[in-house]
């Protein structure tokens, strides 16, 4: 490559990344975009913290989720654009930057959209709308700029910039409707429901004038695990704000090393999880399981996320000024966890077109965060309540490294092997 490609940013036409490029990996601009979403993950998970504390359940988790789905979303779009079609020209990283204020705009107006919720009052979106709006305007301009710049490309491009354009207009009018929360889910769910209609509606017509977005297996699935990493931040996050309420009211006794060394597993327990069997070889034959594939994820982070919340929800327990229970706390973990794994499962399950083995196990496994709730409503310590929901996740790490593998291996081969022979399901 001559260097001044390298080092020269002007203009270049967007014509599409090449699907099959080898050592393809995420670039400085694509790691310091999601540092954006550090910062936004945080905000989210100390408002439901904050929210199940005092008792405003349905608000916390309703606003949480909103705000997951609207985050992780915006991520979502702009890394499967660039995973297409990333130039790194000076326009395309001053987009992205553009992308990037705008999630913080939208972090900045998430407290009042939660206060707003708990008090019961017209959903005070007007920050967060604001700041959604300028990350999509950026999209939009971005798809525009990959319509005209390869023909290939122009259908399924303008598909996207439309049908992205439409659900802003949307978002707008919400903005101005003096809406209730049950008023304003209504609305969000419809324009929502344009807003990710946008890959089905444009790689299907894409699929119609033969070209679909060029994205790319192997960096696409980077891309996700780097912000799965982001969102388990959040349960050392939890953890630290949990250790702090802790130390503080029983200093280093054992149940304050258990409750923060279990947060800490917890952490490296998700994580290995997450990482036990890779997506790329399979999206890579089967590009066809992407879009599901991705849209899961949504739940997966947004599960990651409330586990951080969940372990800080547990300082609460021991904060003299608040009266959460430790029932309360160990629901606020055991729940998430258990998205998490049911998630995972379905999304392998997707992937290889068949379920995992060994039922017996898999219920065992799911039926320990169970478990520790049963036991926090019968008043057992909270270390042990947690370390039944740690158990979960580290049974499986243990099982799979003690021979489990092998059968998840097995699944990969055979999905695989039904992939070579549908050659016809491989799509450039």
């Amino acid at each position: 490559m001559p260097t001044t490609t390298y080092y020269r940013h002007g203009l270049r036409r967007m014509a599409g990344r090449d699907t099959g490029q080898g050592h393809r990996a995420a670039t400085p601009l694509e790691l310091l975009f999601d540092l954006t979403f550090v910062a936004a993950f945080g905000v989210a998970g100390n408002q439901l913290a904050s929210a199940v504390a005092h008792g405003d359940y349905a608000a916390g988790i309703g606003g949480f989720c909103f705000a997951m789905a609207a985050i992780v979303w915006a991520w979502i779009n702009y890394s499967w654009f660039a995973s297409a079609f990333d130039t790194d020209d000076w326009l395309f990283r001053v987009l992205t930057m553009v992308q990037m204020t705008g999630v913080v705009v939208l972090a900045i107006g998430l407290p009042a959209m939660f206060e707003s919720l708990e008090r019961g009052q017209p959903v005070a979106n007007e920050v967060m709308v604001a700041g959604y709006v300028v990350m999509r305007v950026a999209v939009i301009a971005q798809w525009l700029r990959a319509a005209h710049g390869s023909p290939r490309y122009t259908a399924v491009a303008k598909t996207y910039a439309l049908t992205i354009g439409i659900a802003q207009v949307g978002w707008v009018i919400l903005l101005f409707l003096p809406l209730d929360p049950l008023g304003f889910l209504i609305g969000a769910v419809i324009v929502s429901a344009i807003d990710w209609s946008s890959p089905v509606l444009a790689e299907t017509k894409g699929l119609r004038h033969g070209g679909t977005t060029p994205w790319h297996a192997h960096h696409i699935v980077e891309r996700y695990a780097l912000l799965a990493i982001i969102a388990l931040g959040e349960t050392v996050f939890g953890t630290l704000a949990a250790a702090q309420e802790v130390t503080e009211a029983e200093g280093w006794s054992v149940a304050s090393i258990m409750v923060i060394g279990l947060g800490i597993l917890m952490a490296f327990a998700l994580w290995w999880v997450y990482f036990l069997v890779p997506s790329a070889p399979i999206l890579a034959v089967r590009r066809s399981k992407a879009l599901l594939w991705g849209f899961g994820h949504i739940v997966l982070f947004t599960a990651i996320a409330a586990v951080g919340a969940g372990l800080h929800v547990i300082g609460y327990v021991y904060d003299e000024h608040s009266h959460v229970s430790t029932l309360t706390a160990i629901v606020a973990i055991a729940v998430p966890v258990l998205a998490f794994l049911v998630t995972l499962f379905l999304l392998h399950g997707w992937l290889v077109s068949e379920l995992l083995g060994h039922a017996a196990r898999q219920i065992l496994v799911l039926a320990l965060p169970v478990a520790g709730i049963i036991l926090a409503a019968l008043e057992a310590p909270l270390w042990l309540c947690l370390l039944a929901i740690v158990a979960s996740p580290v049974a499986i790490v243990v099982s799979y490294e003690l021979g489990a593998w092998r059968g998840l291996e097995a699944q990969l081969d055979r999905a695989l092997e039904r992939a070579s022979r549908r050659s016809g399901d491989v799509r450039p």
